[in-house]
C-alpha cells in the first residue's frame, strides 16, 4: 500500500533541490503533488510526478505575497482537490556577516523563510480545519539551532520557523492537524554546493557520519511526517543532520 494514496500534497519551492526530490517521492507514494515555486518552469519535476502514475500541478507563485499564495490554494484544490499535505519547503539565503548586512538582505530571506511560510500556512490550514484533517511540514535548518557564520537573517528566520511550528501544534492539534519541523543538515544541494571546496571539506569533517547528506534524506523525513506513520508525533523537529548537532 503507498504511503500517501488518495492524498494530495502541496510543495513549496518544488522545482529544485529538495523541493524536487521530495516532489518525485510523495507521487511514488501515491499522492496528487502541486509544486510552487518562481523558476520560469518545472518540466522535468511535472515529467517526474507523471512517470509515478501521479498527477501533477506547476504554480508559479511568490510565497511572500498573500494574493499569490491565496490564488495558489484555489487552483490546487481546483485541480487536484483538498489540499491533505503542505510541505513549506521554499527558502532562499542572502548571506553578510552582522556589520556588513543590508535591510535588503534581511528583508528577502525574512519574506521568503519566514513570512513565507506563516502565510501558506494560514491559507492551506483554513480548509484543513473545516476537515478535521491534515499535515503541514515546515523545512527549518540546523543553522536555526546553533547559528553559522555570516548567516544572522537565515539562522533568524529558520529559529522563527522552529517557534511558529511549536505554536501551530498546539493551536491546530486539537482541530486533527499535526504540524511538524524538518531541520536539515548539510545536504548535496545547488545552494550548499556552491561553497567553496575547503569550507565543505571543512564542515564535513564536524559531521559525525563524515559525510553530507542526500536531498533524498530530507524527503523521506518529509514523507514520514506526511504519512499516517507520523498520526502521533506533534511539534517535533526532526534533524536530518548526520549527527552534527549531537
Amino acid at each position: 500500500m503507498k504511503r500517501l494514496a488518495g492524498k494530495v500534497a502541496l510543495i513549496t519551492g518544488g522545482a529544485r533541490g529538495l523541493g524536487r526530490t521530495a516532489a518525485a517521492l510523495f507521487a511514488r507514494e501515491g499522492a496528487s503533488v502541486a509544486i510552487c515555486d518562481l523558476a520560469p518552469h518545472a518540466d522535468d519535476v511535472l515529467a517526474a510526478i507523471a512517470a509515478e502514475g501521479a498527477r501533477g500541478l506547476y504554480i508559479r507563485a511568490d510565497v511572500s505575497v498573500r494574493d499569490q499564495i491565496e490564488r495558489m490554494v484555489a487552483q490546487t484544490e481546483s485541480e487536484l482537490g483538498p489540499i491533505d499535505i503542505l510541505v513549506n519547503n521554499a527558502g532562499i539565503t542572502r548571506d553578510a556577516t552582522l556589520l556588513k548586512m543590508t535591510d535588503e538582505q534581511w528583508d528577502q530571506v525574512m519574506a521568503v523563510n519566514l513570512k513565507g511560510v506563516l502565510l501558506c500556512t494560514q491559507v492551506v490550514a483554513r480548509g484543513m480545519v473545516a476537515r478535521g484533517r491534515g499535515k503541514i511540514i515546515n523545512a527549518s535548518s540546523i543553522v536555526g539551532r546553533f547559528g553559522n557564520y555570516g548567516q544572522s537573517n537565515y539562522a533568524a528566520a529558520k529559529a522563527g520557523v522552529i517557534g511558529m511550528t511549536k505554536v501551530w501544534a498546539r493551536e491546530l492539534g486539537p482541530k486533527g492537524i499535526n504540524v511538524n519541523a524538518v531541520a536539515p543538515g548539510f545536504i548535496k544541494t545547488e545552494m550548499a554546493m556552491a561553497v567553496p571546496p575547503e569550507v565543505l571539506h571543512r564542515l564535513q569533517s564536524q559531521i559525525p557520519m563524515g559525510k553530507m547528506g542526500r536531498p533524498l534524506d530530507v524527503a523521506q523525513a518529509y514523507l514520514f511526517l506526511a504519512s499516517a506513520d507520523s498520526d502521533y508525533v506533534q511539534g517535533a523537529v526532526l534533524c536530518v543532520d548526520g549527527g552534527l548537532l549531537l
